[in-house]
């Protein structure tokens, strides 16, 4: 897929999130990028053997202090690559892209990954 298509598909994800959440990502910057480097993946402790399809480096909202401001955005990286090597078909892939966008937008709002996977359960 070209790099094009697939940020419009980012980008309608992002859109798509409700308003109450969206009106609250005035200082995110949502990026892609082919693969994650070694030092994102470092950083992310991910198990040897998984991949990498997206990630967020912030302080989430839930951690912010009365002082907080003045701060370079938060960032969310989306990586193209493993995305679409996971995927089969253009269905997939955009499913796959909105759930990682929303995964990353959930750590935003400070929503760890093991609530995350406790609420897909739940689902």
């Amino acid at each position: 897929m070209k790099r094009e298509t697939f940020e419009e598909l980012v980008t309608k994800a992002v859109e798509s999130l409700p308003e109450e959440f969206a009106e609250r990502l005035d200082n995110v910057a949502i990026t892609v990028q082919d693969y994650p480097t070694r030092q994102q993946l470092s950083r992310s402790n991910v198990e040897r053997g998984m991949t990498l399809l997206g990630l967020y480096q912030g302080v989430p909202i839930t951690e912010r202090g009365h002082n907080y401001g003045m701060v370079l955005p938060d960032k969310i990286t989306i990586f193209q690559k493993p995305i679409e090597a996971s995927c089969r078909t253009e269905e997939e892939t955009v499913a796959m892209i909105r759930s990682v966008v929303l995964h990353e937008i959930a750590h935003h709002f400070g929503i760890s990954d093991e609530r995350l996977d406790e609420l897909e359960k739940e689902g």
